[in-house]
C-alpha cells in the first residue's frame, strides 16, 4: 500500500533490432539453448548471463525486501501515533497522488536524458528519504504530518524512478529474452512482498520499528552501487535536448491510442484489476465466511495467497516465457485470473480459497510478464519511458479503484457474491475484448 515495489515489435528499426538474437558477453551471437526435461519447466535464467541486467536484477532482489520493511513500518507508526485506521488510509492517499503525477512526468524525463543518471538521482533520493524516516522515528518526533510529507516525497522519487528502470531493460537484454527478464524481476518483487512483511513482523519486537527504515536505506545503497556499474543509457535518437513537459506526457497517451496492441494490453490489465481484485473484501470474508478457521489466520492467508502463487508462477516460468504469441498469452492469463477469482468467491473452504487465489497469482504473473514484454517490444526506445509511466499509473491505480467498487458491492450484495460476480465479469469482458479487437490476440514476436 505504501511502498510500490521498486516496481513490461515494432516493424521499424529500433534498438531492439541490434539485439534481436541472443549474444554472449562479447557481443557475439549465440544459439538459443534447447532445454529438456525438468529444465523446460524451471525459470528461464538466460538474462542473468548478461552482466548489466544481472546487476540490476541483483539490486532488485535486495531492495524488494527492504522496501517492504518501510511499507510495514509507515502504517504501523501512523497507527501507533493516532490509534486510527482512517489516518492510515489518508496516508495511503498522500502517497498515491505524487506517485501518479511523478510517474507520468518521470516517463517523459526518462525519454529525454540518460536513464542511468536518472536512476542514480532517484535511487539516492529514495535512500535519503528512508534515512529521514529513520531519523524522525529514532528521535521520537511522532508527527503524522512529517510522516505523510516523507511518504509523498518517497513516492514522488519512486514515480520518477520506475519508468526509467523498466524502460532500461530492453537496452540490457535482447528482444527474445524480455519475457524471461520480466519473469525474473517480477518473481523477486513478489517474493519480497511475501518475505518483507513477515520479516518486519519478526524484527519489530527484536530491534524496534525505527531500524526497519535504516535497513531499507542501507539496502538502497546496493541499488546505487549496481546502477553505477550500468552502461550509459542515453536516448538512442539523440533526444537529449527533448523537453519533458506536459506536451511530451500527452505524446505518450497519443502514442498508446495510435498503437492498438499497446492500448489493448492496458485495457486487459484494467479489466483484470478493476473487476477482479477483491482485496478490499478480505477482512469481511475473514470475519464472516472463514471465521470458523480463525479470523487472524484467514486474513493472513488471504493476503499472502496471491503473491505466493505469483512466486510459484515465476519459478516455473520456463513453461511460458518462450511463448511467441504474447497477445494470446495476455488474454488467456487474464481469463484464467477471472475464473480463479470467481471460484474463490464461490467456496466456503479457506483452504480451497487459498488454492484459488494462488492460481490467480500464477495467472497474474503470466499476464504481467507478457504485458511488460509487449510494452517493451512494441514501443520505440524514445517512447518507452513515457509508456512505462502510464503502466505504473495503471498498475497502482487499478487496484485502488477496485477497492472502492468491491467494497461497495460487498456491502450491497455480500462479499462472496461481489467476488464471484467480479471474476465472471473479468472473463466475459476480456473475451469480448479479444473477439471485438483481434489485434491483441494476433500479436506475435
Amino acid at each position: 500500500m505504501y511502498q510500490a515495489t521498486r516496481t513490461t515489435v515494432d516493424t521499424s528499426k529500433s534498438d531492439t533490432d541490434s539485439a534481436a538474437a541472443p549474444q554472449d558477453e562479447a557481443g557475439e551471437p549465440t544459439a538459443r539453448p534447447d532445454r529438456t526435461g525438468w529444465r523446460r519447466w524451471a525459470m528461464d535464467t538466460r538474462p542473468l548471463r548478461r552482466p548489466a541486467y544481472r546487476r540490476l536484477w541483483s539490486s532488485t532482489a535486495v531492495t524488494a525486501v527492504g522496501s517492504q520493511l518501510t511499507a510495514v513500518a509507515v502504517p504501523k507508526q501512523i497507527y501507533d501515533i493516532t490509534g486510527s485506521s482512517a489516518w492510515v488510509g489518508y496516508a495511503s492517499l498522500a502517497g498515491l497522488v505524487p506517485l501518479v503525477v511523478f510517474a507520468l512526468w518521470g516517463g517523459a524525463i526518462a525519454d529525454s536524458m540518460d536513464r542511468r543518471k536518472l536512476l542514480l538521482l532517484t535511487n539516492c533520493g529514495i535512500a535519503v528519504t528512508s534515512l529521514l524516516f529513520w531519523v524522525q522515528a529514532v528521535t521520537g518526533l511522532e508527527s503524522v504530518l512529517v510522516l505523510m510529507v516523507l511518504l509523498a516525497l518517497q513516492q514522488a522519487f519512486f514515480g520518477l524512478n520506475s519508468p526509467a528502470r523498466s524502460a532500461s531493460i530492453a537496452r540490457l537484454v535482447p528482444a527474445d529474452e524480455l519475457p524471461a527478464a520480466n519473469a525474473l524481476g517480477s518473481t523477486v518483487m513478489q517474493t519480497g512482498s511475501v518475505a518483507g512483511p513477515m520479516l518486519a513482523g519478526a524484527l519489530i519486537p527484536l530491534i524496534g520499528l525505527p531500524e526497519l527504515y535504516l535497513i531499507d536505506a542501507l539496502a538502497l545503497c546496493v541499488t546505487v552501487w549496481a546502477v553505477l556499474k550500468l552502461p550509459a543509457l542515453p536516448p538512442l535518437d539523440g533526444g537529449g535536448s527533448r523537453r519533458a513537459g506536459l506536451r511530451e506526457v500527452a505524446d505518450g497517451f497519443r502514442y498508446i491510442a495510435l498503437h492498438k496492441v499497446l492500448l489493448l494490453s492496458f485495457l486487459a490489465d484494467i479489466i483484470a484489476m478493476v473487476f477482479g481484485m477483491p482485496r478490499a473484501l478480505f477482512p469481511q470474508l475473514a470475519a464472516e465466511t472463514y471465521a470458523p478457521y480463525g479470523e487472524g489466520l484467514a486474513l493472513g492467508l488471504l493476503f499472502a495467497a496471491v503473491p505466493i502463487g505469483a512466486v510459484l508462477g515465476g519459478l516455473l516460468s520456463g513453461t511460458f516465457s518462450r511463448a511467441r504469441r504474447h497477445g494470446l498469452m495476455v488474454i488467456a492469463s487474464v481469463a484464467a485470473w477471472g475464473a480463479a477469482i470467481a471460484a474463490f468467491g464461490l467456496t466456503d473452504s479457506l483452504w480451497f480459497a487459498v488454492v484459488f487465489l494462488a492460481l490467480a497469482g500464477v495467472a497474474d504473473m503470466v499476464s504481467m510478464v507478457f504485458r511488460g514484454a509487449i510494452l517493451l517490444s512494441a514501443a520505440t526506445d524514445e517512447m518507452r519511458g513515457r509508456l512505462q509511466g502510464v503502466f505504473t499509473v495503471v498498475v497502482v491505480g487499478g487496484p485502488r479503484v477496485a477497492d472502492v467498487l468491491h467494497g461497495t458491492a460487498g456491502s450491497l450484495f455480500g462479499a462472496q457474491a461481489a467476488v464471484a460476480g467480479g471474476g465472471v465479469l473479468v472473463v466475459a469482458a476480456v473475451l469480448l475484448l479479444a473477439f471485438v479487437t483481434p489485434a491483441l490476440r494476433r500479436y506475435t514476436i
